[in-house]
């Protein structure tokens, strides 16, 4: 299997940022230079030396044309775009002194190592440059981006027409930096800090004159090439002797990577933690935590796993307890117990439980009451004294059965499920003095494994639609479906802990190269369905090399130490899953409900939460909170009509209006009351003119101000809500779904003359360029001056500042593709381009020569919306013979937290629905107590209407009593459902498709089935009365 890549927005989003910042570099394909031959050795035999020999012109980096000036104003307009703080000077480092230093803050798992290549092939393409250093800090992470440059290797090939030529850096290899110096195309060399900071006599050869490299010093030879240096993880490179060591490599400009950066240079990009998740670019987190609290009175030993509801059943507590066998040892089992259950009978009379009855069980809040008075929650354990055995023991049997309720979600999406857990030392799954070499954790995990697969066939041969993941539970034994990734002693070839770095920023991590390279080496082998092993055991010194994006489940099966944040251990699941084809999950409509990182971990649920929310939350310190008209000033907005900067006055009104409507705490930053409004749509008109217009651009500026770091669910609480089997085979429901249960396929025609039309007309109205603004200061030096002046950089008095605006644009000299640039950027062929740019008039298209790239991005913007439009409107859909199975509303149904889910039901296809805001939980409660209303479902996710700008999957399909209503089949959109105003533009374009997907049904097959938007019951009577 491999895997895939598309290119994605963010991620482009981050490559412009660097990109951008050299705007008006002119383009050299290299500048060529005599790569210093070095000295020969006397020649013993001649014809070792051939005095002939001509040495090789190398191909070095054009410097950097542009003026710090220059410089700074791009900067400036790449951070007033992203939001960012708007930098006064560029911040200079001791690693490359003179050179510029820009950060890049992405959050682990967002691909900022296909990010930074992406970077380096477009800074090839449009400037020239090709010599590029990786430097990493460990060996983990410079085997994962040397396998990751192979894997995307064919992607780029595809895009640029080239791809990277890459090697890692190694003393005894001299010869790959001759060709690094010479070849053209994009040259890169990955190097560990290791391997030219440290004094071992290996790595200081990077320094020394070497007989087998013509007396020359390897550094010199990297040096003249003037590279660009990306810093992969730069707070772990920050020692005075690392910063040292990489100056020497005279770097054009440094370009650091990391999701947290400890010491700040110029940032050119943000995609925080909290960006990261509202974007849905990885995977959320669902923590299975064990509380420990004895019950009052008593010493028993009692754990209590979960509570179930089944279909037409009670509640009922699945509890582990001890037990007297008959034999007589006491063992511990679990068992299903319901209201009334008296321990001490279930127990065999063991005397700890006596007088111990189940007084009452709450799926709700996920609690059973004692006759004690104890109220026990889920995964607490009670325990006169907990051994940490009992405690992995747990967490094992956790992992296990979280595991597989995930893998039963997504066996039918074609994606592999993957556990991880970390141990701290071999011994613990592997013992070699054992005949079977099982050590405790593999023991018990094939205990618990067996145990747990049993129950769930048994629970499985009732689903029909479950067959195949039947089959595929049965198909592997116990044996085959763990293995462990460990240092492997050359001797023995037994699994060892394997020598771990006990200083500096790679304290506790693995040097073992050959494990590595196994974890990359199988990684592909592990996705695939076929592959047995589905639970990894792993040294947790290993962790820097788990990057897999099919890790589910992991268990901390090991003491937590400080020296590793829970942020970094989840950090290694964070990536989001693919399926058998190598694709990403990463459908927005669905990609939460796929991607669930769960961790199993023996603190408390509000411990971990806790814990990891202060980590999430001092990541995030640099970012704005509090509204002022200082925050708003400045800032670019995109509008109908292109980029606008946010001037005082609007954001003066702005500011007024959120302080009026209360919609800011006492402290400037976002109140309860404005996150309420917003969530509903419910935000309050406002009463200045200048804002009226603007307020829906100027949100998303409000919103960057709201820094609530999402709360990782308790994994415990989501339960499978059962199907009402008596409301979903009612006639009218099953009419209803056979009415809309059809896959269709769209196609688009459109006329290409009618998108040029529309485009000339949008570009010559709506498209603004800003001419490009120098800032010429005057100023003397104060007469007195102290050193914090001088520090503050106050020592100059200005006498004059004008702005000039540049007729001609500065970066007239350079080359610009336009048709070539506007293809890409709108995928059109360079005919319809260059009709729609041939077209517009003159004063329009000389716009171009005042700011050539805004002219660029605004024109295939412009572009882009009218494509858009066209598309909705010449759209059609076609049904197939295939049909939506109704294994959707059963199988493939995740699991909900009750506590959002209200009553029970009594019209709905299942028990309960968990809704999403006030509107949905109202228009509930309505449609269950209507008259008119004979059933209804939220339609599950499984369900939805393929348009051109994504997935759509409708909010409810509601069949009414016949002869009580002109419409009976509905479907219905609720508007309180809409997230943001910002996803309008798509939104409701996806509702437009809707509107014509069911249009297309009921004209070709003569259903009647209305679609329509509703925000609450009321209206939608209205709708299917009339």
């Amino acid at each position: 299997m491999k895997l895939q890549f598309k290119i994605q927005q963010y991620q482009t989003d981050a490559v412009d940022a660097v990109v951008e910042v050299f705007a008006g570099q002119p383009k050299h394909d290299g500048v060529s230079y005599r790569i210093d031959p070095g000295r020969a050795k006397p020649a013993t035999a001649p014809m070792l030396f051939d005095a002939n020999a001509t040495s090789e012109s190398g191909l070095r980096n054009a410097e950097i044309a542009l003026t710090p000036t220059q410089l700074l104003e791009n900067v400036q307009r790449v951070q007033r775009l992203r939001n960012l703080p708007l930098s006064d000077k560029l911040v200079d480092s001791k690693a490359a002194p003179g050179a510029p230093n820009l950060d890049v803050e992405m959050e682990t798992g967002t691909g900022k190592t296909y990010v930074y290549i992406k970077t380096m092939m477009e800074l090839h393409k449009r400037y020239g440059w090709s010599k590029f250093i990786i430097v990493v800090p460990s060996v983990a992470i410079r085997e994962g981006v040397k396998k990751s440059i192979d894997l995307t290797a064919q992607h780029f090939q595809q895009t640029y027409g080239n791809k990277p030529r890459s090697f890692i850096y190694n003393s005894s290899q001299l010869h790959e930096l001759e060709r690094f110096s010479s070849d053209a195309g994009v040259q890169v060399m990955i190097i560990n800090i290791q391997a030219f900071n440290s004094t071992s006599k290996d790595n200081r050869r990077i320094y020394d004159e070497l007989d087998d490299f013509q007396s020359r010093r390897p550094i010199d030879v990297i040096s003249a090439n003037r590279p660009i240096v990306i810093i992969d993880e730069p707070q772990k490179i920050s020692a005075p002797k690392s910063l040292e060591a990489l100056s020497r490599f005279s770097a054009l400009m440094v370009l650091r990577y990391s999701a947290t950066h400890k010491v700040p240079h110029t940032k050119v990009h943000r995609l925080d933690a909290l960006d990261a998740y509202n974007q849905k670019l990885v995977k959320k987190i669902a923590v299975r935590g064990i509380t420990v609290k004895g019950l009052a009175g008593t010493t028993a030993y009692l754990y209590l796993d979960a509570i179930e509801i089944a279909k037409g059943a009670k509640p009922r507590a699945r509890v582990e307890i001890e037990v007297q066998t008959k034999s007589g040892p006491i063992s511990r089992q679990v068992k299903r117990l319901d209201v009334g259950a008296h321990l001490h009978d279930h127990s065999n009379g063991i005397e700890a439980y006596k007088d111990l009855f189940i007084t009452d069980i709450d799926a709700t809040r996920d609690i059973i009451e004692l006759s004690n008075g104890d109220v026990v929650i889920a995964g607490q354990l009670s325990d006169r004294d907990v051994t940490v055995e009992a405690k992995r023991r747990i967490q094992i049997r956790e992992v296990i059965r979280a595991h597989i309720d995930k893998e039963r979600e997504l066996f039918a999406h074609g994606v592999k499920v993957l556990s991880l857990f970390f141990i701290d030392e071999v011994a613990k799954y592997r013992d070699y003095d054992r005949e079977d070499t099982l050590g405790d954790y593999a023991r018990i995990f094939e205990e618990e494994y067996e145990a747990i697969v049993d129950e769930i066939l048994g629970e499985l041969e009732l689903h029909i639609a479950a067959a195949a993941y039947r089959a595929y539970l049965r198909r592997d034994d116990v044996h085959a479906v763990h293995e462990g990734y460990f240092s492997i002693d050359k001797k023995t070839r037994h699994a060892v802990d394997g020598p771990v770095h006990t200083t500096g920023d790679e304290k506790g991590q693995s040097k073992d190269v050959n494990a590595y390279d196994l974890i990359l080496k199988d990684k592909e082998r592990l996705l695939s369905l076929a592959e047995p092993v589905r639970f990894i055991f792993s040294h947790s010194a290993l962790r820097e090399g788990w990057d897999n994006p099919n890790v589910f489940v992991m268990g901390m099966l090991k003491k937590s130490d400080n020296s590793v944040s829970r942020r970094q251990e989840i950090g290694r699941g964070l990536r989001l899953a693919v399926d058998q084809h190598g694709e990403r999950m990463d459908n927005p409509v669905t990609v939460h409900d796929i991607n669930e990182l769960t961790v199993v971990t023996d603190e408390s649920y509000t411990d971990f939460v806790a814990g990891l929310q202060k980590e999430i939350s001092d990541s995030l310190a640099a970012r704005p909170r509090k509204a002022s008209v200082k925050f708003f000033m400045g800032k670019i907005i995109q509008t109908e009509g292109g980029e606008s900067v946010v001037e005082e006055a609007l954001a003066q009104a702005l500011y007024k209006y959120l302080v009026k409507n209360d919609y800011l705490n006492e402290d400037d930053t976002l109140s309860d009351e404005y996150k309420a409004a917003k969530e509903t749509g419910a935000l309050a008109e406002p009463t200045s003119e200048a804002l009226k217009p603007m307020l829906k651009f100027l949100l998303p500026l409000v919103d960057s101000l709201n820094v609530d770091v999402p709360v990782p669910t308790d994994d415990r609480k989501p339960k499978k809500v059962p199907l009402n089997a008596a409301n979903f085979a009612k006639k009218e429901f099953q009419a209803l779904w056979h009415r809309i249960n059809h896959k269709v396929v769209y196609q688009v025609e459109f006329d290409s003359s009618e998108l040029v039309a529309n485009s000339i007309h949008a570009l010559d109205k709506h498209l603004q360029v800003a001419a490009m603004q120098y800032v010429v200061q005057a100023g003397t030096q104060r007469d007195a001056l102290d050193a914090d002046d001088l520090a503050s950089g106050a020592g100059f008095d200005v006498s004059s500042t004008a702005t000039h605006t540049a007729t001609v644009s500065a970066a007239s000299q350079v080359k610009y593709d336009l048709l070539g640039e506007i293809t890409d950027k709108t995928k059109l062929t360079r005919r319809t381009a260059a009709a729609i740019l041939s077209g517009v008039t003159p004063e329009t298209f000389a716009k171009f020569r005042l700011n050539p790239e805004q002219f660029i991005t605004e024109a295939a913007r412009h572009i882009n919306e009218q494509k858009a439009t066209a598309i909705v409107e010449h759209l059609t859909y076609d049904a197939l013979e295939d049909r939506f199975d109704t294994a959707i509303f059963t199988e493939n149904q995740t699991k909900q937290d009750l506590t959002h889910a209200g009553n029970k039901l009594t019209k709905h296809i299942y028990d309960y629905v968990v809704t999403d805001s006030k509107v949905e939980r109202e228009f509930v409660t309505e449609l269950d107590t209507s008259q008119e209303v004979a059933v209804y479902a939220k339609l599950p996710r499984g369900f939805s209407i393929p348009t051109p700008v994504g997935d759509y999957n409708p909010d409810w399909a509601i069949a009414f009593t016949e002869g009580t209503v002109k419409h009976i089949y509905f479907v219905a959109e609720t508007k309180g459902s809409l997230s943001s105003l910002q996803l309008k533009g798509v939104e409701a374009a996806k509702i437009e498709c809707a509107r014509k997907f069911f249009a297309s049904l009921n004209e070709k097959n003569g259903e009647n089935v209305k679609y329509e938007v509703v925000t609450d019951y009321t209206e939608l009577m209205q709708l299917v009365t009339t």
